[in-house]
């Protein structure tokens, strides 16, 4: 079994272009199946001036391609899935 902190060490980078695109912040369960449904990161580029929060971007478990001894590789991931926008996206 991995523990999530051990997850959060792990650098998360894209196989098609070599992106790496930052760390494990946190993980999006399914409490009813027991099962992780996406992975959220924490975004390298800040914005939003001195006191605005990084954007995260949400990486479905499908997209991992491989959990190595020190990265992560995910695949198909182009542009930003905003986690705040999908989870407001999936209530409409």
């Amino acid at each position: 079994m991995v523990k999530l902190s051990e997850l959060q060490l792990k650098e998360v980078i894209i196989v098609d272009d070599g992106s790496r695109i930052g760390h494990i912040s946190d993980l999006e369960i399914d409490a009813d199946r027991g099962k992780i449904l996406a992975i959220v990161i924490m975004l390298k580029e800040k914005k939003g001036g001195l006191f605005g929060k990084p954007d995260e971007l949400l990486i479905h478990w499908e997209q991992i391609v491989r959990i190595g001894a020190d990265v992560i590789l995910v695949k198909d991931v182009q542009a930003p899935d905003l986690y705040a926008a999908a989870s407001f996206s999936d209530k409409e």
